[in-house]
């Protein structure tokens, strides 16, 4: 039954599924399903150019489908190997690290606040007058651990 309707559609049943590929992409995004989207537009346009039978477009699918996510992933850079798509994100703290930043306030009973561009940090550290040069050694959760530098 498939068969048949995807050999009836020809090559629109390739450019129907893409589109519905690309449009589900918008209700999930994760920037996977546009890959395969494209895949499935150009496998349209190879079926309609050359009207292949289902089983050969299929298999022309399939290549696209990998050959279009390998190249998604270096293009956006995966997730897991810290690529554009997660760099720096909730790790502020730890870009601050080595910075030199110039207390407003004194560190009192090792504990106090630091203006870094613009926000304010929890600072830990010994007791310092304000207008002392601290540098930012280590980052615990949102706490920045300093020493005079």
């Amino acid at each position: 039954m498939i068969a048949d309707l995807l050999t009836a559609l020809g090559a629109w049943a390739w450019v129907v599924l893409g589109l519905l590929l690309i449009g589900a992409e918008l209700l999930a995004p994760g920037i996977f399903m546009l890959w395969l989207g494209l895949a499935a537009l150009v496998t349209g346009g190879v079926v309609g150019a050359f009207d292949l039978s289902w089983q050969a477009s299929a298999l022309i699918f399939a290549g696209l489908s990998v050959a279009s996510v390998l190249v998604g992933r270096q293009v956006g850079g995966s997730r897991e190997s810290g690529g554009p798509a997660g760099d720096g994100l909730n790790r502020r703290g730890e870009a601050l690290v080595g910075r030199v930043f110039v207390l407003d306030t004194p560190l009192k009973g090792g504990e106090g606040r630091l203006r870094v561009d613009d926000s304010s940090w929890r600072i830990v550290g010994p007791d310092t007058p304000a207008g002392t040069r601290m540098r930012i050694v280590r980052v615990d959760g949102a706490t920045l651990i300093v020493e005079p530098g």
